[in-house]
């Protein structure tokens, strides 16, 4: 049901981190043939994969058209609940409700309004409609009421430690695409009122040449209060070198709403991928879309990923970096099983494994 008069501010509830135990988590199939290559297939196969090892450890449902609902069945495991929705593409992370919780547990959302990352400016795809009324219609199927935010966000676009501290980027949240030309410290008052947080962290870019404008998820993420994941490479004739240095430096100044210094864990990223030509062909040229190029560098980091009931379900990427990343999210999250999955596939769609899957919280 939708909550009209008051906000999460106000009714003190408070937006969760990604670590708290989950009760579900949603994902949507990918079939749209001029994003996922192939007519989908190769996406198709590794959002079971993902759905699959998800499912291990938490219950999952998989929300799919009516197009691809008996073909869906049939590709997943029975483990995962298959439900029709109608819906634009497949980043659930990203038009998805934001779950939030009072002080004796219970829970309700933030449906915010989604427009492609960037609507008519420089959006994505259109249209968008479907994508947008996602979060009111997955907020009902699981009876959660949630507050309607008149403002353009994405999932993706912001951290959270659910202790009131928020990381997010200028480039993505404050882009013209999204909410016109917006003040800074107005944005700010919006993530007070609908988030309930106190402290905003702000990084000035994010990935080089993130077609979302670069959300943050694919630079930093938190792995418990005070302590984050960054993405880093030594590499300095890369692009994001100079990104993730500046990143760090801005990390290392701050202090959270408790006052903590940040514990930082660079993370090296995979050496740049690219787009290959066959890659580039599989996608049909459809006026609106996006297109892929043969040679665009896709957006591949370890900070992509989800934090499942007792695992972490990690993107690698055939990488000489793949195992040491494993070694590092073994040793950063010791009480979680890594399980890896080789998530090119879901790069050249323009995200990755936190992109395509939400929690909703306990």
């Amino acid at each position: 049901m939708k909550i009209k008069k008051t906000t999460p501010q106000e009714d003190k509830y408070n937006v969760v981190p990604e670590w708290r135990q989950h009760q579900q988590a949603y994902m949507m199939w990918p079939e749209r043939t001029d994003n996922w290559r192939e007519g989908a297939k190769p996406a198709q196969k590794v959002f079971s994969e993902v759905a699959a090892k998800i499912s291990r450890y938490e219950p999952l449902t998989m929300l799919v058209s009516r197009q691809q609902y008996e073909h869906a069945l049939h590709a997943l495991p029975e483990s995962v609940r298959v439900v029709e929705m109608s819906y634009n593409d497949a980043w659930m992370r990203d038009v998805g409700p934001t779950y939030l919780v009072n002080a004796q547990n219970n829970v309700r959302a933030v449906s915010w309004q989604f427009n492609a990352w960037g609507g008519l400016v420089d959006g994505l795809y259109f249209p968008w409609d479907q994508d947008n009324l996602v979060s009111g219609k997955v907020s009902d199927l699981d009876r959660i009421d949630y507050y309607d935010a008149d403002f353009v966000l994405e999932g993706s676009a912001y951290q959270t430690d659910g202790e009131g501290t928020l990381i997010a980027t200028e480039e993505s949240v404050l882009s013209e695409g999204r909410n016109g030309q917006v003040d800074q410290a107005d944005v700010e008052a919006v993530f007070k009122r609908y988030l309930n947080v106190t402290k905003i962290i702000w990084l000035s870019r994010g990935y080089f040449m993130d077609e979302t404008n670069g959300d943050v998820d694919n630079m930093v993420n938190f792995v418990r209060p005070g302590e984050v994941a960054l993405t880093w490479t030594e590499y300095q004739t890369d692009p994001m070198y100079e990104i993730c240095h500046e990143a760090l430096a801005t990390l290392e100044a701050a202090t959270d709403a408790s006052g903590r210094h940040f514990k930082i864990h660079r993370v090296q990223m995979p050496k740049p991928l690219l787009i290959t030509k066959a890659e580039s062909e599989g996608v049909d040229p459809v006026n609106g879309r996006l297109p892929r190029y043969e040679g665009d560098r896709l957006m591949a980091t370890y900070i992509n990923c989800y934090l499942a009931n007792g695992a972490v379900i990690l993107p690698i990427f055939g990488d000489e970096h793949d195992q040491a990343a494993i070694d590092q999210y073994t040793k950063i999250f010791p009480d979680r099983k890594i399980e890896p999955v080789y998530a090119r596939e879901l790069l050249l769609g323009g995200g990755d494994i936190h992109s395509i899957v939400l929690g909703v919280p306990d």
